[in-house]
């Protein structure tokens, strides 16, 4: 099944987003093919149940998920319309310090424009699923406990305020996390989360750890329609796998290393 990751849909991205932005008639084609496909788009919170939750739930034949990290303004200026063109559901997993009108909540240093409150509740009366991505955007699984627990949790409860409507489903920023983040995601009242991996994902993966596949600027139509539909994904993302399992390894040791020494 699977999970696709944007980010910013723009043909004007900045230098800091560019090169996991896509152009908006790219992302066109490519909900032109998953619909002519036959596939059958869901929420990831509703494949999640399904997988995970809900086992005698039926699956469609066909699911994929859309997904779009951080919360940049182009989503409800640029994807949001083509998404409804479509009637395609999608899960927009949201930075809330990084937006625009966030005010005395706001941390992190946001990449582009970001959505605002409004736009974001008017995203979720659309249907689009609101996930939590962090409140700013830090590497969690290099922070200490109570830093941790302030982020996941202050997302959380920001999200369901402001949006209204309930929060279950999470991205880790990076992608990254370890067993101490998923201990502390599922402490803070997420029952799934995504992380990247680069793989199709499948009901033999940790709920809090499902893997999903970037859809980038470069990701031309031949290699969106193979890794769709499963064939050769290993090798179509053999670089990005390798990268991410050799960072994992440096991760853990700088972890380690902050633990013993003071800051």
């Amino acid at each position: 099944m699977p999970i696709l990751m944007y980010h910013s849909v723009t043909d004007q991205p900045k230098d800091e987003t560019r090169a996991l932005s896509v152009r908006p008639s790219d992302f066109a084609e490519q909900l032109a093919y998953l619909a002519e496909s036959g596939f059958t788009p869901l929420t990831f919170g509703a494949l999640a149940a399904a997988l995970h939750h809900d086992r005698s739930g039926a699956l469609p034949d066909k699911p994929v998920v859309v997904t779009f990290d951080d919360g940049y303004a182009d989503f409800h200026a640029q994807a949001l319309p083509i998404l409804e063109r479509r009637r395609f559901p999608a899960t927009v997993f949201v930075t809330s310090g990084w937006l625009a009108d966030a005010g005395a909540d706001a941390a992190g240093r946001p990449l582009d424009d970001m959505l605002n409150w409004g736009q974001v509740r008017e995203a979720a009366q659309a249907g689009i699923e609101i996930g939590g991505h962090s409140h700013s955007h830090p590497q969690l699984d290099q922070l200490r406990d109570a830093e941790l627990r302030d982020e996941l949790r202050r997302n959380k409860g920001l999200l369901e305020e402001r949006a209204g409507a309930p929060v279950a489903t999470m991205a880790y920023p990076f992608g990254y996390s370890s067993a101490r983040v998923r201990r502390e995601v599922r402490a803070a009242g997420y029952t799934a989360a995504c992380a990247v991996a680069n793989a199709v994902a499948a009901d033999r993966h940790d709920v809090l750890a499902v893997p999903r596949l970037t859809v980038a600027r470069s990701t031309g139509m031949d290699k969106f329609r193979r890794a769709v539909e499963d064939r050769g994904v290993p090798l179509l993302y053999l670089k990005e796998r390798a990268l991410t399992k050799g960072y994992a390894v440096v991760r853990r040791a700088r972890y380690a290393v902050r633990q013993v020494v003071p800051q």
